[in-house]
């Protein structure tokens, strides 16, 4: 099994349409096509969608050690309203240990501009995950 393989099993986040692109040791990215069900009632994509995509970037960077990682908290900023293309998350472990992580992500669209950031923090539980840890 391949970590790609493995978070096919965010049931949500697929559902949803995230679709993750890289995954590298303490890295992430991960793309999303905004459509008509991810638009909120002022005609833009709804901060949850967002949310989704970021979680799921921060979950494959933070879980490329093969080790069981959970956020135990999160934040996100959001600076631009999208109503169409793709938008873009790029996670980055700052802070890796035995037990606990921290995860920067910004989420961009297809300009590059930024959308929105999102910080989170996770707690490694004592659970190999069943694929090789991602080598530096």
């Amino acid at each position: 099994m391949t970590i790609h393989e493995f978070l096919k099993g965010d049931r949500f986040a697929v559902d949803a349409g995230v679709e993750l692109l890289e995954v590298r040791n303490g890295y992430a990215t991960a793309r999303m096509k905004i459509e008509e069900k991810h638009l909120n009632g002022g005609g833009v994509c709804q901060g949850g969608a967002i949310f989704t995509l970021a979680d799921l970037a921060f979950a494959a960077a933070t879980n490329s050690h093969a080790r069981l990682t959970l956020s135990t908290t999160s934040t996100i900023n959001f600076f631009k309203a999208e109503s169409k293309g793709f938008l873009f998350a790029e996670a980055r472990e700052v802070f890796s240990h035995k037990r606990l992580s921290n995860c920067e992500v910004r989420i961009t669209n297809e300009n590059g501009d930024l959308v929105a950031t999102f910080v989170g923090s996770g707690y490694r539980k004592d659970v190999t995950l069943p694929f090789p840890p991602l080598e530096e």
